[in-house]
């Protein structure tokens, strides 16, 4: 099913949009615009409105949080609005695993960005209340699946 992410404001795509939002279908991101342009575009999709600012899913740079389990841990991430880990952080198989199982992805010990918004791209998205990046993330979709909502 085609979800529309809205929120107050886009960022991280061609340029920043007031009112916009991304249409995901799938894992994929299907389209970038406005939630007006994209709600014509996509008439049947279901909508999902987020209070703040919307971008690209981030990666963590750091050692994972501490949590009793490795899922765990890899859901202190997705908290964060992250939705990839650096190699070196991601040690054991037991953390590849779990990151695996939850379609975060390990990159390149270094990687800072996964990239802008863009059609075609995947659909990891992160929402922030405030200032993009900071804090802990209002909602999280990696690869197209809300993870994670704060309540």
């Amino acid at each position: 099913m085609l979800t529309i992410h809205a929120a107050d404001l886009v960022v991280g795509g061609a340029e920043e949009l007031p009112d916009g939002a991304v249409a995901v279908d799938g894992a994929r991101i299907a389209a970038v615009g406005t939630l007006t342009e994209l709600t014509a575009r996509f008439p049947g999709a279901r909508v999902r409105r987020w209070p703040g600012v919307l971008g690209p899913g981030l990666v963590y740079d750091g050692p994972l949080p501490d949590a009793p389990s490795p899922r765990e841990r890899v859901h202190a991430v997705l908290k964060r609005g992250a939705t990839a880990v650096l190699a070196g952080h991601a040690e054991t198989a037991e953390l590849r695993g779990a990151a695996e199982r939850n379609d975060v992805r390990v990159v390149a010990d270094g990687a800072s960005a996964l990239g802008a918004l863009a059609a075609g791209g995947r659909a990891d998205l992160a929402v922030f209340a405030g200032e993009y990046g900071v804090g802990e993330a209002v909602a999280t979709v990696c690869a197209g699946r809300l993870v994670h909502r704060r309540r």
